[in-house]
């Protein structure tokens, strides 16, 4: 891809694009595309030999996806956290992206289908429903010359598996953007290996620089352009068929049983947590039935993500969600110290249990001022 020397050809662009985002604004904000698809594609110098638009087209295509759609729509999740827009405008904004990956798609295919590079599946992890990361990666890999066979969001382990068996896939890429699925992910991962086929692993869900998907044993794609290049390579982790295994054979501090209790107890230890949190928070008693209702799932979300950072054995990763919880709290005028007694109940709950344990303390301490 040449970008050209006008690094910023895209920055009017993607500020157009996000007021269209913002507005809801559909009409605009394909307009928006396809004005900056054929600008891009008419910045792109052909390859030597080349005697058709197709490669430029291609180009642009992956410049419009990765550098103006992607990027704004990151900019969606960040008005949404910052309370800036409502859950509704995220929700419509989404959905116009998704028509605009659409539109790009359409205007950079070939005329005629080429031979493909090979063959690969695309798939959100079971229980994701935050798609658009993976058409992005599709809709890139196929302009790379690549057969996608993208599933789409929340695709169940055994029918993953049964697709890449049925269709003999090179490999599988795996998108997740919330860390509570990891232990799905790793079952996921498993199964492609047992059969075989390598997977690559993106998404916020797999950890700063990818050490969960490493963890994990899957390849690390920070990127579709990374993503692309790792599908290039002949030594891909997981290559050849592997014997499956249970997750202790990963992760041997599984072996201590937490994860498993943490995990059974979910239910109890969010209805414990709902009752002393009405204790240490008197505001709560003013609730309304939908205000209760939004608190009961925070404390199931905290369970979660204390009991998937007991899986993977860092802290750090329900720290990372303390954080991010006390701002998005914060953004919408919660006291993020209304967290402490939902933490406090847990250590108390859970006192038996050093990496639960270990875990609660440091989030506290990341509140503390």
């Amino acid at each position: 891809m040449n970008a050209g020397s006008d690094t910023d050809l895209l920055e009017e662009p993607r500020e157009q694009l996000w007021r269209a985002l913002e507005e809801c604004d559909e009409a605009r904000a394909l307009a928006v595309v396809r004005h900056a698809m054929a600008t891009a594609a008419s910045e792109q110098v052909p390859a030597v030999g080349t005697t058709t638009a197709e490669q430029p087209r291609a180009a642009a295509g992956e410049r419009v996806l990765l550098e103006l759609i992607a990027p704004t729509q990151k900019r969606v999740g960040l008005a949404w956290a910052a309370n800036d827009i409502t859950v509704a405008q995220e929700h419509a904004a989404t959905a116009i992206s998704d028509r605009c990956v659409t539109a790009v798609a359409d205007a950079a295919a070939p005329a005629t289908a080429p031979a493909a590079v090979g063959r690969v599946l695309v798939a959100c992890v079971d229980g994701e429903w935050h798609a658009l990361p993976a058409r992005l990666l599709s809709e890139v890999l196929r302009l790379r010359g690549w057969r996608v066979d993208y599933l789409g969001a929340h695709v169940p382990t055994e029918h993953l598996v049964a697709h890449v068996r049925r269709t003999g896939a090179r490999a599988v890429l795996l998108s997740s953007s919330i860390p509570t699925l990891l232990p799905g992910a790793h079952n996921a991962i498993t199964a492609c290996r047992s059969a075989g086929v390598p997977v690559l692993a993106g998404g916020a869900a797999f950890g700063p620089g990818g050490h969960y998907a490493r963890l994990l044993r899957a390849e690390w794609a920070e990127d579709a352009s990374t993503a692309a290049t790792l599908l290039g390579r002949q030594d891909l982790t997981g290559s050849g068929a592997h014997t499956a295994h249970p997750p202790e054979l990963d992760l041997p501090h599984l072996g201590d049983q937490e994860y498993t209790m943490v995990r059974r107890t979910r239910r109890q230890l969010t209805k414990q947590t709902l009752l002393d949190v009405e204790e240490g928070f008197p505001e709560m008693r003013r609730y309304s039935d939908y205000q209760r209702e939004r608190t009961v799932e925070d404390i199931d979300h905290i369970v979660g993500h204390l009991a998937t950072a007991v899986y993977v054995d860092d802290p750090h990763l329900f720290t990372r969600f303390i954080t991010w919880t006390a701002d998005i709290l914060a953004a919408r005028d919660v006291p993020p110290w209304c967290l402490f007694p939902a933490l406090d109940s847990l250590l108390d709950q859970l006192k038996d249990f050093p990496r639960a344990v270990g875990a609660l303390t440091a989030a506290r301490d990341v509140l503390t001022p």
